[in-house]
């Protein structure tokens, strides 16, 4: 059995629990062996085609909705995970759910490979005031990455965040797939995105998704759009997070409620494709995303990204062929985005050039997982013996 480890899965929707979802699906159509292990959300049904083994958790405070597992407190759960036979375990977050499948592999002996995907640092510095408790808590997940038997990231620049915590050990690059990558014509995609948003064919339409939180600087889009009054566009944000409402007023403070439109969460991965599909550019000035998801699935619908200059998620991009970057201050996001807006043929080529260049799908992704995992599998056994 192949398990699949993170701390969130939906109906918890980021950019790492599509990814786990993904996994699993892909890894379970190649092999029929596959499981994922979480914390469980009240009311949550997983309808998948393989087991999903959830475990006692609570509310996060300030991060809803994220929840805080508790597997050892959940007697009926340990009873359930005993009794799974893993070949490999496989953690995407080094906290409850790559605690646990540590464990776990230490005492099947099988491998665990960690993927190292966020910034932790940053999410502990704006809810812990004490830089000694910060340190403290980054050095746990530097020693949780120190004890994997092999360490991914999924964009080379990635490593190098988990170098600065002070991971000194081997790091492999593993991409991540896409579950919107297709050979098909996204034109009627594009053309039923822009009829459902009610966004008429000549009228630039942008595009935000991800977290509602200030480290994806939103709110400096929203200061951006603001000094572009007099042209022409619709601005839609899909997501949720601690800083929703807040976005929301400072939309309408800068009176720009009746051209910006917050959607909320998109869990329909269909309806999620026209968005992306009908954006004619998709903005995303976050210093604080590793290698964000939305990027790729933007890049699939040939959606270019315009993302902050020096960022991480930035390093899949080359500024002018298949997406735009900028410095994250709303002075500079509003001359680029006034500039790219004046250009619809230099969109089109970056969104063409951002398909064949980004979007990998993950059928060819699962492969070189499977792929690793028995050369892992293989790899411990003769250790062993």
């Amino acid at each position: 059995m192949i398990g699949i480890f993170n701390d969130c899965y939906p109906p918890v929707i980021d950019g790492v629990s599509v990814t786990v979802q993904n996994y699993a699906r892909w890894l379970n159509r190649k092999c029929g062996d596959v499981c994922v292990v979480t914390p469980a959300v009240p009311g949550a049904k997983h309808d998948e085609d393989f087991p999903v083994y959830d475990y006692f958790s609570v509310p996060i405070p300030m991060r809803k909705p994220y929840r805080m597992g508790m597997p050892y407190v959940d007697l009926d759960f340990r009873s359930r995970i005993s009794r799974v036979g893993f070949s490999i375990v496989h953690a995407h977050s080094p906290f409850s759910s790559g605690r646990l499948a540590l464990r776990l592999a230490r005492q099947q002996k099988v491998p665990l490979v960690a993927t190292f995907h966020s910034k932790y640092r940053a999410d502990f510095e704006r809810v812990v005031p004490s830089k000694t408790i910060v340190d403290y808590l980054v050095k746990n997940i530097v020693d949780f990455y120190n004890q994997a038997d092999e360490v991914w990231v999924p964009q080379a620049g990635v490593a190098e965040t988990l170098r600065e915590y002070g991971y000194r050990g081997r790091v492999e690059v593993v991409d991540n797939g896409n579950d919107m990558a297709t050979a098909d014509d996204i034109t009627p995609l594009r053309n039923e995105g822009r009829a459902m948003l009610g966004v008429s064919a000549h009228e630039p339409m942008l595009l935000f998704v991800g977290q509602h939180i200030y480290e994806k600087n939103p709110h400096l889009i929203i200061r951006a759009l603001s000094r572009l009054r007099d042209r022409r566009w619709h601005m839609f944000f899909i997501g949720t997070g601690y800083a929703a409402e807040e976005l929301k007023q400072l939309a309408k403070s800068k009176g720009l409620d009746g051209r910006i439109t917050f959607m909320g969460q998109v869990a329909d991965r269909l309806l999620l494709k026209r968005c992306y599909a009908a954006a004619d550019l998709f903005v995303f000035p976050s210093l604080y995303d590793n290698a964000p998801l939305v990027v790729r699935e933007a890049a699939a619908m040939e959606t270019p990204a315009l993302l902050a200059a020096g960022s991480t998620a930035a390093g899949v991009v080359a500024d002018g062929m298949n997406g735009f970057t900028c410095r994250a201050d709303e002075h500079a996001l509003a001359e680029r985005l006034a500039a790219l807006m004046g250009d619809k043929a230099l969109l089109t080529a970056a969104g063409s050039n951002a398909r064949k260049t980004i979007a990998r799908p993950w059928s060819e992704i699962a492969d070189e997982v499977y792929d690793r995992y028995l050369h892992l599998i293989r790899r411990l056994k003769t250790s062993v013996a």
